[in-house]
């Protein structure tokens, strides 16, 4: 799998999540460590709407590294971001009171 194709289906699987009642401005960038599908997309949350695309996010709050497996992991709810961060399965710069805020998002795509 390229990038292009992983990326495609980690915005698959977000679509639909309702983000409505967020009202704060969520900006994280994804490092996607592999020799494939390796690559920087973004996920915004902005005036309610979550945003997912194939770019770096300069003004981002947060940054997360990890491997595709672990984020597919993180997204299904079956690997908390915590225990990923304490694991060292996924890297995290930038504010740590937003870069927690990831669980809620992804707790979103579950309802």
């Amino acid at each position: 799998m390229n990038y292009e194709e992983f990326f495609q289906e980690i915005k698959e699987r977000f679509a639909g999540t309702d983000v409505s009642d967020i009202a704060e401005h969520l900006a994280y960038q994804f490092t996607i460590e592999d020799a494939q599908a390796g690559g920087v997309f973004y996920v915004e949350v902005k005036e309610g709407k979550l945003y997912i695309e194939p770019y770096d996010y300069h003004d981002r709050d947060a940054g997360f590294t990890c491997t595709p497996d672990t984020l597919r992991k993180l997204i299904d709810g079956k690997l908390d971001p915590v225990a990923a961060f304490t694991m060292r399965k996924l890297k995290v710069d930038g504010s740590i009171e937003k870069a927690l805020r990831l669980k809620d998002l992804i707790a979103k795509k579950h309802k």
